[in-house]
């Protein structure tokens, strides 16, 4: 099927737009926006790899699902439009980077000048109801995204994997540890932040492993 995406990631991903798990996939998410309210917009769902084309990817963060809130979602994982309050994760890890970096807290949670520098912030799941977490998850998103997850580690080298909380370890577990840098900690939510997000220097860490490999590292602001 015909699939709006960025053309490098669009040749990487053909075949698996015309697999059975995707097109039933494409079918329910069609339907979910004709009748609910979906974020993120449908011309967004795939924002994470129009702004960071394949060979462009430096890091990848494994979120899970998008903001379920009003004028959140953008898709990007953590990240939220231009005006919007920081959500708490977000905020925590705002509070990481400084502590980490030095670089103080930005004025807007818009992470696009994150991906623009080869950061692929990735969710598991791509779409969301309003106000109902996790209601597209188990439909083919986890599947077509563990897709993606194994193109990186299979066709690309010294790539940093960010795997806060244990569903994000899980999900990245089968990347290989010999052939890229993989960051694992407690999700910066406010339940856990402070049981070793808050510390981990991710950020820092995340920086010298890219400059060791002779790759330009990531402005964090």
């Amino acid at each position: 099927m015909e699939v709006s995406i960025e053309p490098t990631w669009k040749s990487k991903l053909q075949g698996e737009f015309e697999k059975d798990y995707f097109l039933k996939l494409a079918q329910f998410v069609k339907e979910e926006y004709k009748t609910k309210t979906i974020y993120p917009p449908g011309s967004l769902i795939f924002n994470a790899f129009n702004l960071c084309p394949f060979q462009n990817v430096k890091a990848v963060i494994i979120g899970q699902d998008p903001y379920h809130g009003p004028g959140q979602a953008h898709g990007l994982c953590f990240s939220v439009r231009d005006g919007v309050d920081f959500p708490p994760s977000l905020n925590n890890i705002f509070k990481e980077i400084e502590s980490d970096t030095g670089i103080q807290k930005p004025k807007n949670g818009n992470l696009e000048r994150w991906a623009s520098q080869g950061v692929l912030l990735l969710n598991a799941t791509l779409t969301v109801r309003a106000h109902q977490a996790g209601s597209h998850q188990k439909k083919g998103w986890e599947e077509f995204t563990d897709r993606i997850i194994g193109i990186l580690n299979n066709e690309k080298q010294n790539l940093v994997f960010f795997l806060w909380g244990a569903y994000a370890q899980k999900k990245g577990e089968a990347i290989d540890r010999s052939n890229h840098l993989v960051l694992e900690s407690v999700h910066p939510s406010p339940l856990s932040a402070s049981r070793g997000f808050f510390g981990n220097k991710h950020f820092s860490k995340c920086n010298d492993y890219l400059t060791e490999h002779g790759v330009e590292p990531i402005n964090w602001r």
